[in-house]
């Protein structure tokens, strides 16, 4: 039986994993994501540096081969990742500037100069995408406007994934899902945008060529194999964007199933074979993107998640840290004990989840995180709890925005990601949403989905709904408490749905002095 590998450039983590073809975990390596602040000047500045986010890769896949008898059994390997973050290269293949961060603001200037300028609608009537300050296009423009002769030097702006593919094969290709993250991209023509790019004063030729997931690139290159572990010969094949893997890997391929993927960011996606770019769906908080599957692309609704459950760990839960070490336990064990001793509804607690501004359905990118309604009854477990129901809150919002726009008719909602293992928040979900949710048994969808990629790309599938059915496992369901569903029902519609416009002007002073 053949092996496959998938590679994936998470936030938090780098992980290189092998699977055989009906999806068992045969091996895996992993490496924290290094997040690098690279001016003291301006301390919320990020970036990922090329040469250690490689080594990471490297040393991944390196653990994940070291466990593998014959490393000849590893047919072909795919990259997914986090989209938007690219860098520019020269026609030798080397780097020329950091990968500026998705997490990074220094972009925001541009993104409100171009899209009041161009405007917000009529991008998005051109690429499907709805414009982010996070958006390719806006890194380019500020590497313009700051550096110059960089993009004078610049042969071709490769995205993470295209990177890491050009390193492990010496080709420079990107694909659909990914070339959507740009905002520079018609999804209609599968080519960039003359129009936009003229306006954006970038040249198209920046851009490399764009290709359907799963076509062979190449195979490993002499020194990426000696460095990986990985064999001579080994096939290099064209991934995607991460959460839109995960979709191939549950079975997110046509309309009847919604994907909720929850990680650092919480992304609603349904396939389609349909290209609609209409007033409809602008107004829905939705936007398109292209999919791994052969001719779909997908709705999407996104916001950032992970971030807040990351600093709610480091800043509330200082006693459930020691907890969890004394008691050897995960300290998410710990956690999620604090949460249940917290009432539904964390006491009056609420919760607005806009670290990284809001997401959809109604986006913006100067909103911010809050507490409100604290008082002298609540206690920090009623804060942790919040943080969850904030989130679920969330959730709900763009599940309703999707449905109420009528841009399809799932019968399914299937949860992935880090957060769908963990008990507690899944069957909260179900509670505020009155929705029941889904959980497939899979190990790491989203390497998993690139790993079914690579065997797509080399036929060891026929067929995306032959390599889903080879993959498939078993489903734990989550049902709504309806009482509680009620309850959560009132909080909701009376509280959370008014959260961001009482705020709006507060948080906007704010950003503008601390961002």
């Amino acid at each position: 039986m053949a092996y496959l590998m998938g590679i994936d450039l998470g936030s938090t983590s780098i992980k290189a994993v092998v699977y055989d073809e009906t999806g068992n975990m045969i091996a895996c390596g992993s490496q924290p994501t290094p997040l690098t602040h690279d001016n003291p000047d301006q301390p919320t500045w990020c970036v990922w540096d090329p040469k250690r986010i490689w080594d990471c890769v490297v040393y991944a896949s390196m653990e994940a081969t070291s466990k593998i008898k014959n490393v000849e059994e590893i047919k072909a390997v795919a990259v997914t990742g986090f989209g938007m973050d690219g860098l520019p290269m020269d026609r030798d293949g080397n780097p020329l500037y950091p990968m500026i961060s998705w997490h990074c603001p220094r972009t925001i200037p541009q993104y409100e100069a171009f899209t009041r300028r161009i405007g917000a609608e009529n991008i998005f009537h051109r690429t499907g995408k709805r414009a982010q300050a996070i958006d390719t296009i806006y890194r380019m423009q500020w590497v313009q406007e700051n550096h110059p002769e960089i993009m004078d030097a610049t042969d071709k702006w490769l995205l993470i994934e295209d990177y890491i593919n050009y390193m492990l094969c010496g080709v420079k290709a990107t694909d659909y899902s990914m070339a959507t993250c740009t905002s520079a991209f018609d999804q209609r023509t599968h080519d960039w945008c003359d129009d936009l790019l003229r306006e954006a004063g970038i040249s198209k030729s920046i851009f490399p060529k764009a290709y359907q997931a799963g076509r062979v690139l190449g195979t490993i290159l002499p020194m990426a194999a000696r460095e990986t572990g990985l064999a001579p010969g080994t096939v290099v094949v064209l991934g995607g964007h991460d959460y839109i893997c995960a979709a191939l890997a549950t079975g997110a391929i046509d309309e009847s199933v919604l994907l909720d993927i929850t990680g650092t960011w919480e992304m609603l996606v349904l396939a389609t074979d349909q290209i609609s770019i209409t007033d409809k769906l602008y107004e829905s908080g939705y936007y398109l993107e292209g999919h791994v599957a052969k001719d779909k692309c997908c709705y999407v609704g996104s916001t950032v998640s992970g971030d807040m459950t990351e600093w709610m760990r480091k800043n509330l839960c200082a006693e459930e840290r020691m907890i969890a070490s004394a008691q050897e336990v995960d300290v998410w064990t710990a956690i999620i004990d604090a949460c249940h001793k917290s009432p539904p509804g964390s006491n009056g607690c609420m919760f607005l989840p806009h670290f990284s501004g809001a997401g959809a359905p109604n986006r913006n990118p100067n909103s911010m995180g809050a507490y409100v309604g604290l008082h002298n009854a609540v206690r920090k477990r009623d804060m942790m709890r919040s943080v969850m129901e904030g989130l679920d809150y969330q959730f709900r919002m763009m599940v309703e925005s999707f449905t109420e726009n009528r841009l399809g008719s799932p019968q399914r909602i299937i949860a992935t990601g880090g957060a769908a293992y963990n008990k507690f928040w899944m069957q909260n979900k179900a509670d505020i949403t009155g929705h029941c949710l889904e959980v497939p048994e899979l190990y790491e969808a989203t390497p998993l989905g690139a790993a079914m990629v690579a065997g797509l790309g080399i036929g060891i599938y026929d067929n995306e709904q032959q390599a889903v059915e080879a993959v498939r496992r078993k489903v734990t369901v989550y049902e709504p408490d309806h009482a509680l569903h009620e309850q959560y029902n009132d909080y909701y519609q009376n509280i959370y749905v008014h959260l961001q416009d009482a705020l709006k002007d507060i948080n906007h002073a704010i950003s503008k002095r601390f961002r």
